[in-house]
């Protein structure tokens, strides 16, 4: 059991970053509100794909739950009925989550796919934390922190459904960007601790803090990234995409924040990787992130002089979380130095 383990981490770990993909790819299409209930959506396990599997008919089968729209409002079944030569509104009750009413088939597709990823993603987790058990005797950090990551996992799943009642809401947005980073903490240093082994690295404590400083910079970049990809969103639907051009025209304090934040995390990240050649550390994953540096900031440029080329949001957020990942994974490298 316990070889399956480590296997079990790093698909968890893949998994996860494959929500934080999806999650992106909802962000880009606007597709948060394409089901608008959770867990299920529309009523269904799995989703209808026209509208008119959301309409009332006469001598249609309805089952307790089903989600219909009557005059761009959602009403839920109150119990299974067949439906008669004409509506009943008895036979539903309003919908009191929240107000909002739309259907599109590849909206609600998109979300209702996040929501299957984050599904599996959870399940593997447990899968984790059941096998984790096994090396209770041996590392009881592994066991306790794996069953800390179901119920984050949990609290994510929590998260997500109060991010579609309450139709979007930029803070539970981030806060639930915040979540995952720390699934991503966790499931890293649960994975570290498997057949733990330590480093000929060279001992750098200048080196050590400035990347830890770095690792803070880039949780608080990715915070003012998700601020600002909410006022791009409600610029977007004040202008429609035909003029993205003038979405950033007079950006919110935050954009500016955000850009200025890149500069300083290149500098400093520049700063480590010329250090780590000079003194010959060996710390070779600063190339990876100098990297992903160049290539988030390549993406945020496109976004804003070329007026955010189809793709360059989802890359821009997923480049930020693997940027994160690896500048943790290098702390705990540096923890793990042979003196």
């Amino acid at each position: 059991m316990k070889k399956y383990f480590k296997n079990a981490a790093k698909t968890a770990l893949i998994l996860v970053y494959l929500v934080i993909v999806a999650g992106a790819l909802v962000r880009m299409t606007g597709s948060g509100m394409g089901c608008p209930d959770w867990p299920k959506c529309f009523g269904y396990y799995i989703p209808p794909t026209e509208k008119a599997k959301l309409l009332w008919s006469p001598n249609r089968d309805f089952e307790k739950g089903q989600v219909i729209i009557v005059d761009e409002k959602l009403l839920v079944a109150k119990a299974d009925f067949t439906s008669g030569s004409s509506f009943n509104q008895d036979q539903f009750e309003a919908f009191t989550k929240h107000n909002y009413a739309e259907f599109d088939a590849t909206k609600t597709w998109i979300e209702y796919i996040n929501r299957l990823v984050g599904a599996l993603a959870g399940l593997v987790v447990f899968l984790m934390a059941i096998l984790s058990f096994t090396y209770w005797n041996e590392n009881k950090k592994i066991t306790l922190f794996s069953w800390l990551s179901v119920i984050l996992m949990g609290f994510q799943g929590w998260l997500g459904a109060t991010v579609v009642y309450s139709v979007l809401n930029p803070v539970r947005i981030t806060l639930h960007m915040m979540v995952a980073l720390l699934i991503v903490s966790l499931l890293l240093y649960i994975i570290s601790q498997v057949n733990p082994k330590t480093y000929n690295f060279k001992v750098d404590k200048i080196f050590k803090n400035v990347l830890i400083a770095t690792l803070i910079l880039t949780f608080i970049q990715i915070v003012l990234g998700t601020q600002v990809r909410q006022y791009v969103d409600e610029q977007v639907k004040i202008l429609g995409y035909q003029q993205m051009s003038l979405v950033l025209e007079n950006p919110s304090i935050n954009f500016y924040i955000h850009r200025s934040f890149s500069i300083l995390i290149l500098a400093l990240n520049a700063f480590l990787f010329l250090r780590n050649r000079k003194m010959q550390l060996g710390f070779n994953k600063i190339n990876w992130i100098m990297a992903l540096i160049i290539i988030e900031i390549a993406s945020g440029v496109a976004m804003y002089y070329l007026h955010f080329p189809i793709g360059t949001q989802p890359i821009h957020l997923v480049i930020a979380t693997l940027l994160f990942g690896i500048q943790f994974f290098l702390i705990i490298e540096t923890r793990k130095i042979l003196n």
